[in-house]
C-alpha cells in the first residue's frame, strides 16, 4: 500500500473519530457537497429504474454560528467542506482555522436556520443521521456557465425568417423598442448576454439511498452544475418532507368499479 493511501485512510478515521465525538444536533439538517455525476438505481418502494445524482456530502465542520441575539442579527450556521493548500488562503481567514484546529477548507457557505439553539463551533456534520431514504430536500448549486450566448439560446427566440433577402439575419434578436413611444428600450429587455453560471436551487428531490460508509447521497433528479462542483443540500422548504406512500387496498376492481374475483352470492329459495 502506497503512502498515499494510507494518509487518506488515517484523514478518514480520523474526520469519523471527530463526527463521533462532536456530532452536531439531529435537528440542523443540511449540508455541503460536491457532486459526482449520474447514474440509474432501481428504487427502493417501487422497484423501478430511475435516474439519481450521486453527491459526496460532508463531513462539514461548522466553522462559525451566527444568532439573531448577536451582532449579526440572524440564525445561521457557516459550514466548511474539502480542503486547500494554506498559499491560496487569506491571513485572516487562515487564523479562523488555526483557531478552531481545522485546515483549509475549499468551499465555505452559510445555512440560514431557525434556530440555532445546541449548534457550536467546532462540530461537525456528518451525513448518517441527517438524511434517511425517502426523504425530500432542496439542491442550491451554481449552473454551468456558457459564455456569451444569443437570443436564441439564452431566452428560446425563434429567429428571423432565412429567406426574402434577410442575409445573415436568422439569429438576430429583431425588434428592441418603439421609436415614437418611447424612444428607448425598457430595463430588462430580453437580449444576448452572459448565460449560466447562476445560483440555482431545485426543489424538493427525493432521497434514494444513503451510503454513509463513502459520504454519499443518491437524490433523484438532476442537480444543477458540473462534476465536482459544490452542492448545498437542505430539508426541503416545501410542506411536504418525505414521501408517503398511498395504503393499497386488498380488494381488486376493475373499470367499471366492480370487485374482480367474487363469487356470486347464491339466491334464496
Amino acid at each position: 500500500m502506497s503512502g498515499g493511501q494510507e494518509e487518506a485512510k488515517n484523514e478518514v478515521k480520523n474526520e469519523e473519530k471527530a463526527a463521533e465525538a462532536k456530532r452536531a444536533p439531529a435537528a440542523f439538517r443540511g449540508i455541503l457537497g460536491e457532486k459526482v455525476g449520474m447514474t440509474q438505481i432501481y428504487h427502493p418502494k417501487t422497484k423501478h429504474i430511475c435516474d439519481v445524482t450521486v453527491v459526496k456530502a460532508g463531513p462539514c465542520p461548522v466553522m462559525r454560528v451566527k444568532t439573531a441575539e448577536g451582532k449579526d442579527g440572524y440564525n445561521a450556521v457557516q459550514l466548511a467542506y474539502g480542503s486547500r493548500k494554506e498559499k491560496n488562503i487569506p491571513e485572516p481567514q487562515l487564523a479562523q482555522y488555526k483557531k478552531l484546529g481545522l485546515g483549509p477548507a475549499r468551499f465555505v457557505r452559510e445555512i440560514r436556520v431557525a434556530n440555532a439553539q445546541g449548534l457550536e463551533e467546532g462540530q461537525i456534520v456528518v451525513l448518517d443521521g441527517v438524511f434517511k431514504s425517502g426523504d425530500y430536500v432542496d439542491v442550491q448549486a451554481l449552473s454551468k456557465g456558457k459564455g456569451f450566448a444569443g437570443v436564441m439560446k439564452r431566452h428560446n427566440f425563434h429567429g428571423l425568417p432565412a429567406s426574402h433577402g434577410a442575409s445573415d439575419k436568422q439569429r438576430s434578436p429583431g425588434s428592441l423598442a418603439g421609436r415614437r413611444s418611447l424612444g428607448r428600450v425598457l430595463p430588462g429587455q430580453r437580449m444576448a448576454g452572459h448565460m449560466g453560471h447562476e445560483k440555482v436551487t431545485v426543489h424538493k428531490l427525493e432521497v434514494i439511498r444513503i451510503d454513509a460508509n463513502d459520504n454519499l447521497i443518491y437524490v433523484q433528479g438532476s442537480v444543477p452544475g458540473p462534476r465536482g462542483g459544490m452542492v448545498t443540500i437542505r430539508e426541503t422548504a416545501k410542506s411536504k418532507k418525505f414521501r408517503v406512500d398511498a395504503a393499497k387496498s386488498a380488494v381488486k376492481r376493475d373499470k367499471m368499479g366492480n370487485i374482480i374475483g367474487k363469487k356470486p352470492t347464491a339466491a334464496k329459495k
